[in-house]
């Protein structure tokens, strides 16, 4: 016979008198396998916007004979920040007590096992830790990969990984720190980036265009035409990144609750009106839309959205995405023409801009009276201003560290490829392999 639940209830409850008339302590929490099997789901989607999603948008975009060299750029950093994380990166940013950068306990993952387990934003959920050292890997592995697209086509392989170490040690981890860590600067000042508005996009945007700044203009730049080679590979690699910024985004959350449903529509919807508002804008002042301009649009609304998806309601994220739009194709169209620097493939000009939109963004539109999440003691004044803080910081750090890391890549192996080897293409001259034969 079976017993109704309201009795095998009373049972429980009866069972544990007991242990609550003893005052012991409640069981330790263990992860859920629905939340510990999401959270893989969510790091796995990460790995796929960088490999093949962000290498084949990458790829697309420059010319023929530089297509391989993007590839192994991507895919040898990806792997590169895997390994920094686990050796070091990840004990810097989430041990120890410091503001700005932890301490040593967790080096190679020192006393972490299976059944360790890391906190998430609800009191008592908890997964493995291991599960989150391999999502936040992700996370940096990304945003070095990012950078990437400033310096396209004229970096020596060498310097891309020497840059790569230093500024990944010295500007990620810190940001990281600050912005996620319980005793991070602007964490404990209440600054909101749900997945990485700062940390990532804005911190490898600047990054970028510091590097477009130092290493140069490609030969033939504003005299040549430099269109990009592939560009159904650009839709596909940006359909992947769309796809993947699920698990960026979504898995932000640490656990598969029902408020993980908001951030997923938040993610889809500001994404299809920065679509929009990109085509609607080139349409309106270039006079006809294009494929580049739809699938840069994409990317722009994700990158806003980034930081804000936990917070806005559904408008909110409207309203976003379509802001990012037009204020990255601005970026993109007006001022780096007017400045005249050589972001390759606009990481400053989309993720930068599009990063900046969306922090700041967020502490107007999380406001209860315009449908967002809504804080405690919220006051729309304050809150924009520690975002604008955060923005601040992120520009000024990752800037002066990213300057400092390309001189230290040009004092040991020098920056730039040579002139020939530039005007052959890096694919052949640098790597000794063509994309295309014949």
């Amino acid at each position: 016979m079976r017993l109704s639940r309201n009795l095998i209830a009373a049972i429980a409850l009866l069972a544990a008198l007991p242990l609550i008339a003893l005052g012991q302590d409640a069981p330790t929490p263990v992860p859920e396998k629905a939340d510990t099997a999401w959270m893989m789901v969510s790091t796995l989607l990460v790995i796929l916007m960088v490999a093949p999603g962000l290498a084949l948008f990458y790829g697309g975009m420059v010319r023929s004979k530089n297509m391989l060299s993007v590839l192994i750029q991507v895919f040898v950093v990806f792997s590169l920040l895997i390994v920094l994380w686990i050796l070091y990166g990840y004990s810097l940013a989430f041990t120890g007590t410091g503001q700005w950068i932890g301490g040593f306990e967790r080096v190679l993952l020192a006393g972490i096992t299976p059944s360790s387990t890391a906190a998430t934003f609800t009191d008592g959920v908890v997964i493995p830790e291991l599960v989150f050292v391999a999502f936040q890997a992700t996370f940096a592995a990304i945003t070095a990969c990012l950078i990437v697209g400033s310096f396209a086509e004229r970096v020596k392989f060498s310097a891309v990984l020497i840059f790569m170490v230093v500024w990944f040690t010295f500007c990620y981890v810190p940001i990281a720190r600050m912005v996620w860590y319980g005793e991070g600067f602007m964490f404990k000042r209440g600054a909101l980036d749900f997945a990485g508005g700062t940390v990532v996009h804005i911190n490898a945007g600047v990054a970028g265009l510091v590097g477009a700044l130092v290493v140069g203009r490609r030969i033939g730049y504003g005299t040549t035409a430099m269109p990009p080679h592939n560009l159904p590979m650009v839709m596909i690699g940006a359909s992947l990144l769309w796809v993947g910024w699920f698990g960026f985004n979504v898995g932000s959350n640490l656990e598969a609750s029902p408020f993980t449903g908001l951030v997923f529509v938040n993610t889809f919807v500001a994404t299809a009106a920065a679509v929009l508002a990109w085509t609607a804008g080139e349409w309106l002042f270039r006079g006809r839309p294009t494929m580049l301009g739809a699938a840069s649009g994409a990317v722009a609304g994700l990158v806003a959205i980034t930081p804000a998806c936990g917070f806005l309601g559904v408008g909110g994220a409207l309203v976003l995405g379509l802001l990012a739009g037009f204020a990255c194709l601005w970026a993109v169209a007006k001022l780096k023409v007017w400045a005249g620097y050589d972001d390759s493939l606009d990481v400053f000009g989309v993720h930068a801009v599009g990063g900046i939109v969306g922090a700041i963004l967020t502490g107007v539109l999380v406001s209860p009276t315009l449908g967002g999440t809504g804080l405690d003691n919220y006051r729309m004044g304050h809150q924009v201003a520690v975002q604008t803080l955060g923005v601040l910081i992120t520009i000024g750090w990752s800037g002066l560290v990213a300057f400092i890391a390309y001189k230290v890549a040009d004092l040991t192996v020098g920056l730039r490829v040579t002139e020939e080897q530039e005007r052959e293409g890096l694919d052949t001259s640098y790597h000794g392999e063509r994309a295309y034969q014949g």
